[in-house]
């Protein structure tokens, strides 16, 4: 489920601006808010509606977002609050008022009204094989508050960070990430044979962990991974890891 934020004001844009991993402005846009140590909080997409911006998130990071974004208002003349809006989506025709989701094509598009509910659950489509296939985390799976960096779990990829956007929370330690060191672990896409619980240790045939299964859909699976570890002879609870 999720909830739509409403932050309205003059200084919405600067606001957040100064706060998220990506450039706020007159398009949507799929953002982080990180720790000052650069570890993810929430993830969410910003949608400019009118005289104010949408926050849409997913439903259990909805208070500690309001929270957070609360604590750093200080002087900045913007409220931040929940709204009653939902949000569809879909794939195929984009409906009039719609928007193309700004992670990946294959997500389809993303409308927002005031009934209707999520359609998501209901429509038909395998969305976890979207992801899976595409290699898209998700809030509270692959995307965990104060343990994830957002490089490794693909925001660069995706669309999500912006290096020339100027400061925001954490962002000396993402640039330090970008420009200073190769990346030795992060989520990938993987074979697998059987299925095992999400969050189940992936171990080399001699004990030695290797990474962490989350998201499987049919053979294929999303985990994350140190990259000098992944081969042949992987395992995950009764499962078999392809590469």
């Amino acid at each position: 489920m999720r909830r739509i934020l409403a932050v309205s004001g003059e200084d919405r844009v600067e606001f957040l601006q100064g706060l998220v991993t990506n450039k706020v402005g007159d398009v949507p846009c799929w953002a982080a808010l990180l720790t000052p140590q650069g570890k993810y909080l929430a993830d969410f997409l910003i949608v400019p509606d009118g005289a104010r911006l949408l926050i849409d998130v997913d439903a259990r990071l909805a208070d500690d977002l309001i929270r957070r974004l609360s604590l750093y208002k200080l002087r900045s003349r913007v409220t931040v609050e929940p709204t009653e809006l939902t949000v569809t989506r879909g794939i195929g025709d984009m409906p009039d008022a719609a928007i193309a989701d700004p992670r990946h094509e294959a997500l389809g598009w993303r409308l927002y009204g005031g009934s209707g509910g999520e359609r998501a659950a209901d429509d038909g489509i395998d969305w976890d094989a979207i992801r899976v296939g595409h290699c898209i985390p998700e809030s509270l799976i692959e995307l965990i508050p104060n343990e994830t960096f957002i490089l490794e779990a693909g925001f660069e990829r995706l669309h999500g960070v912006d290096f020339r956007k100027g400061c925001y929370v954490g962002q000396e330690v993402t640039a330090r990430m970008k420009h200073k060191t190769e990346l030795r672990k992060g989520l990938v896409t993987v074979g697998i044979e059987g299925a095992a619980p999400v969050g189940t240790p992936i171990l080399m045939a001699d004990g030695r962990e290797a990474g962490t299964l989350y998201t499987q859909s049919g053979n294929r699976a999303i985990a994350y991974m140190r990259f000098d570890r992944m081969g042949e002879g992987l395992t995950a609870g009764a499962a078999r890891i392809l590469p």
